[in-house]
């Protein structure tokens, strides 16, 4: 379980607005840089319940502007799949270019090595969890980005009090590499980061915004995988940690809320071929913790996420033309440290969060929320990742009790 200052913030939220069933907050993956590149269904996924079951098809409505979706939608379902070797929550979950899912770091509820320092492989084709190398430093709340040539970053790290403080947290990133399973040191940080981003340019370099070390950045540097070095990317307008960062298609980052000395309603867009940040329009609520996923019409939806108060429903689009939000439909219950993925037949997935085992979905056509199936098991802080035959993975998280091995599989018709 995350323990800095700011993931405690949502754990006090957990307490107000998740009764016995919610958790308490894990890490979140960045958006960015966690989750499956989509393609075709058809290798089935074996280690559960199989089949889809009887589904009822969308019963959408009205495009929405702000109010709840009164529909429920039963399209897919969610079955168990095996549960990973140790509990994690703040753990990263990145899909491999042959297909299997690289789990990495994260709380197992007793600060382990097994667990801050582990990793493990999710095969889908049986359904496993298998340890693979250990990384050379312990880390929870750290960012997993896939590289062009198939190595995986792992950058940055909370403390973890009574084990790692801060003048401990490690610098340096490292580097998985799939094919011996092992991971190596890289090229060293200018500073400590946790709850930052990390967002692969389309020239190949990484992108690492904000974050804090006890006090939220502004500052951001690159990573480049030729020299194994990290260099200097200038500063965003506002200090942030716990934002969101996601690559638009005209190769531009769009920076989104998060906490500094406040909580941001702020955006503003990195440009990699001048490598500047300007701002851009603002959200309509100031969130951190939230979820922004790029839809295929090219927009962002912002969904979720904290206020200084408590977990929100309410989300927004983001339309890179105009530089502009606007309000969408709400979710049914406020979410935080929830994950959201967007699924190749049809609308974004939004599983979790401090609201327990929950989820529903969101259909950028009509720009509402329909509620549907619920997990198996109550997550806050859970990977979702988006397997290569459309089925969505998701990992870990906290439950009543504290970090989780378990996973299931949501499978969408």
């Amino acid at each position: 379980m995350s323990k800095s200052l700011v993931f405690a913030r949502l754990i006090v939220l957990s307490t107000l607005v998740g009764g016995g069933a919610a958790a308490g907050c894990g890490g979140g993956p960045g958006p960015s840089g966690t989750g499956g590149e989509p393609s075709s269904a058809g290798t089935p996924v074996t280690g559960g319940t199989t089949g889809l079951g009887a589904s009822i098809g969308h019963t959408g409505g009205a495009a929405a502007t702000g109010g709840t979706t009164a529909s429920t939608v039963l399209r897919g379902v969610f079955v168990p799949t095996a549960s990973m070797t140790v509990a994690r929550s703040g753990h990263t979950a990145t899909l491999l270019p042959n297909g299997n899912v690289l789990i990495a770091g994260g709380d197992d509820g007793t600060t382990s090595v097994e667990g801050a320092q582990g990793a493990e492989l999710y095969d889908p084709a049986l359904g496993t969890f298998t340890p693979t190398g250990r990384m050379n430093s312990r880390r929870i709340a750290h960012t997993a980005t896939l590289l062009q040539n198939g190595m995986v970053l792992i950058a940055g790290s909370e403390n973890i009090p009574g084990i790692m403080p801060w003048a401990l947290v490690p610098f340096g990133g490292e580097l998985y590499d799939p094919v011996a399973g092992t991971f190596a040191a890289t090229g060293r940080m200018s500073v400590q980061r946790a709850g930052h981003t990390a967002t692969l340019l389309q020239n190949g370099m990484v992108l690492i915004a904000g974050g804090q070390n006890g006090v939220p950045s502004a500052g951001a540097e690159l990573y480049d995988p030729a020299t194994g070095t990290f260099a200097d990317a200038g500063s965003m307008s506002a200090q942030r940690a716990e934002h969101t960062a996601t690559l638009l298609p005209n190769g531009m980052v769009l920076i989104v809320g998060g906490v500094g000395g406040e909580t941001l309603a702020s955006a503003e867009i990195y440009d990699p071929a001048v490598g500047t940040f300007a701002a851009t329009g603002s959200m309509l609520v100031a969130r951190y913790g939230h979820t922004a996923t790029l839809l295929d019409n090219g927009m962002v939806l912002i969904a979720g996420g904290s206020s200084d108060i408590a977990p929100l429903a309410s989300a927004e689009i983001y339309d890179p033309v105009g530089g502009t939000f606007a309000a969408t439909g709400s979710m049914f219950v406020g979410r935080a440290s929830h994950a959201a993925t967007l699924l190749p037949s049809w609308g974004v997935l939004v599983v979790g969060g401090d609201v327990g085992a929950s989820a529903e979905l969101y259909d950028p056509t009509a720009g509402t929320f329909a509620a549907t199936a619920s997990m198996t098991a109550a997550r806050a802080g859970p990977t979702a990742t988006l397997l290569s035959d459309g089925v969505v993975l998701i990992a870990g998280g906290s439950g009543a009790l504290g970090p989780v091995a378990s996973a299931e599989l949501y499978e969408d018709p």
